[in-house]
Formats: C-alpha cells, sequence, structure tokens
C-alpha cells in the first residue's frame, strides 16, 4: 500500500504543478480587460514643490458584469459603493500585490466593479448614468486603470 501511496503522490504533484501554471499564465490573454487597481488615500491636492499624490496597488477583486446602469444597483446612499447589482455577473478575476490584473472576455461591453468588504465599489459613469463601461473589441486588450479613492480628499 506505501508502495503505491509513493507512486501516485509525485504523480498527483506534477500534474497539479502543471495545471495551476497554465491558470497562472495570464500573459497569453490577448482579448479581454487588462489594467490596475490603485487607491488613494489622505490628501490629494498637489502642493506647490510638492510630490505629486501617490496611488498604491491593492489586493482585490475585480467583478464583471454586463452593462450595468444607475437604475439597476442598489447604491448606498450618494457614495459609490453599491449593496447590490441586478445585472449579471459574468467573470471576476484578483488582482496582484501591485493591483495588476487581466482577463480574458468575449467582445462586448462590460461594468467594472471593486469589491470592498461585502460592498461594490466603481465611481465611473458615462452621459447615460452606465457605470465603469467599458468595451472589448475582437482580438484587443482593453486597458482599465481604476482608481479607488473612498480614503481620500480633494
Amino acid at each position: 500500500m506505501k508502495h503505491i501511496l509513493f507512486f501516485l503522490l509525485p504523480i498527483c504533484l506534477a500534474i497539479l504543478a502543471c495545471s495551476s501554471s497554465k491558470k497562472a499564465n495570464s500573459s497569453m490573454i490577448t482579448q479581454g480587460i487588462t489594467g490596475t487597481i490603485t487607491e488613494a488615500t489622505g490628501n490629494q491636492m498637489p502642493m506647490k514643490d510638492g510630490p505629486p499624490p501617490f496611488a498604491r496597488g491593492i489586493l482585490t477583486t475585480v467583478l464583471v458584469y454586463e452593462p450595468t446602469n444607475i437604475s439597476q444597483v442598489s447604491r448606498a446612499g450618494t457614495s459609490p459603493l453599491y449593496t447590490a447589482i441586478s445585472t449579471k455577473q459574468v467573470a471576476s478575476v484578483d488582482t496582484d500585490s501591485t493591483g495588476a490584473f487581466k482577463i480574458e472576455l468575449p467582445a462586448g461591453s462590460y461594468s467594472l466593479f471593486i469589491r470592498q468588504g461585502k460592498q461594490f465599489y466603481a465611481n465611473l459613469y458615462d452621459a447615460k448614468n452606465n457605470i465603469a463601461l467599458f468595451t472589448v473589441e475582437e482580438g484587443k486588450l482593453t486597458r482599465a486603470d481604476l482608481k479607488v479613492s473612498l480614503k481620500a480628499s480633494y
């Protein structure tokens, strides 16, 4: 019995190592959305002869939804935080330690939300009140650099 376990264990580990490397290799994605999630905190007002305000990348989850209008969410007051989204979630991806992410998506339009605990954050709107709407074109990566500014003052 021990001989079988010693034989199967290395094989299972080799299979798991190969499968996880395929999932982790996001550089192969040629169509979808890529970008960074940063967080601005504190005073963001520019100061004469001072360093520019700094936003650091954060570990979080980016949630991809069908195009979502402000009328299709439950909002926490007038803030850019949402407690519920009534459109369909299409995908999600975790950022790395620098806030970078890349996700493969079919051509189309998508609303992006950033997970903030049990709520969702998005502070971009178009003229028709669509929330954080990004369009993926066939064979292209769309850039989406988003900033969480809940703890910042301007």
